[in-house]
């Protein structure tokens, strides 16, 4: 497997010296960083110091033919699982934001075909400015994964947001977007990103679960379920257009993190719980993982071996924790609490069951028995306590936007 990589764009600013922390970081994790220095960046860090940790060569120039001919502009805003801007300053927000390509940096910036997060740092009143203001929201508009600055002292004696955040933040929120989160941080809470003002879920955080969880039986073997995690992916995606700040927990899937998401990966049930309560508060939380029923109670530390008996292993099984009933009795129970349900029979009756169990507000109930696991197609019920909605089968894509259609107007008059 190859090491993620990312393109880590260092702009001006008094910040950027706290770009070579955060190449160390992310390094020490084993993730590859090929850096572009801005001639405004050059100014507080040297290509020297930069390229040393990087250990690779630091582009800065547009016309430098060599770079041109060896690696190119298009090349490297594509050769990157991610780019990077850190700091971020007012300048090349603005740049992005009016689409300029005048310099390497904005150039690869409007080539890229990769995500990008931008992480700003800037005095408090060029951030708190109506331009800078703009041009946060269209970017975000674009499709562009912003992190809200700290606030604090300023270098300049000001006091007020866009401080540059932690490195170590900042290093967790690169290691969520590239679905690389260790196991150390997996109770970090998510670094606040920057939604869309203007959408009808704006302000709003909706913390999401997809995909299955993985039981371990032994070092090779795992109980779990079928789940792709495309439905939850697809709502996740849904309520960041619709301007929310959104948390993804998800189980162990080969999925695209959609734009604007924080992702946190986890494998086992209790993982899944842990990082849930670590993301809260939140205003709705919508449960569509997979969640294995049961676990082993004691996992075997080597593989487990058949001794010729024709006997099956003893696997004594205990029951995982429900996350959605502890959400429900939480002391920071979201305002709207969604579940999902996945049945082959009596798809209603088992979804109204269990809205009454799960003290719960809705239930997503879906009949599971044909290839929706895995499949691109979705037919659902929406259940609630005083009526059930049955939609016609649709993209999973299609589902995810009515759902948040539905959640956003139940948000909106709880208000």
């Amino acid at each position: 497997m190859t090491s993620p990589r990312i393109l880590l764009i260092v702009s001006g600013g008094i910040a950027a010296y706290k770009s070579l922390e955060l190449v160390r970081l992310l390094k020490r994790d084993g993730i590859a960083v090929r850096a572009v220095l801005t001639k405004a960046g050059a100014e507080f860090v040297t290509p020297l110091s930069l390229g040393a940790l990087t250990e690779d060569h630091v582009y800065s120039d547009m016309f430098d033919l060599k770079d041109e001919r060896e690696i190119g502009h298009i090349q490297l805003s594509r050769q990157a699982d991610l780019v990077v801007i850190c700091p971020a300053s007012a300048d090349i927000l603005a740049k992005m934001a009016a689409g300029m390509a005048d310099d390497l940096a904005t150039t690869i910036l409007l080539a890229t075909d990769k995500p990008v997060f931008v992480v700003p740092a800037m005095n408090v009143r060029m951030w708190d400015h109506a331009a800078t203001r703009r041009n946060i929201r269209q970017l975000i508009s674009d499709g562009i994964i912003v992190m809200e600055p700290d606030e604090g002292d300023m270098a300049c004696g000001e006091w007020g947001k866009g401080r540059l955040p932690d490195p170590e933040a900042i290093a967790g929120e690169i290691r969520r977007l590239l679905g690389s989160a260790r196991d150390d941080v997996i109770t970090m809470p998510p670094a606040r990103l920057l939604a869309d003002s203007s959408g009808p879920l704006s302000g709003k955080h909706v913390l999401v679960t997809a995909g299955p969880t993985h039981e371990p039986i032994d070092p090779v073997r795992y109980i779990a379920n079928r789940s792709s995690g495309k439905q939850g992916f697809a709502i996740a995606r849904a309520a960041a257009e619709a301007g929310a700040r959104v948390t993804l927990v998800s189980g162990p899937v080969d999925q695209p993190t959609p734009r604007g998401v924080t992702r946190i990966d986890v494998q086992t049930a209790r993982e899944m719980l842990s990082a849930v309560e670590s993301a809260l508060p939140a205003d709705a939380a919508i449960m569509v993982a997979a969640v294995a029923d049961w676990r082993v109670e004691q996992a075997a530390g080597q593989k487990l071996k058949k001794d010729g008996s024709g006997a099956p292993a003893p696997l004594s099984l205990t029951e995982n924790p429900d996350i959605l009933a502890t959400l429900a009795i939480s002391a920071q129970r979201p305002k709207l609490l969604v579940g999902f349900a996945a049945e082959t029979e009596h798809v209603v009756e088992h979804a109204q069951a269990k809205l009454a169990r799960k003290g719960c507000d809705m239930i997503v109930a879906n009949d599971v028995s044909g290839g929706v696991m895995g499949g691109e197609r979705n037919r659902v019920h929406l259940v609630s306590a005083d009526r059930v909605e049955s939609w016609d089968e649709a993209a999973k894509e299609i589902v995810a936007d009515r759902l948040i259609a539905r959640i956003s107007d139940r948000l909106q008059d709880q208000a």
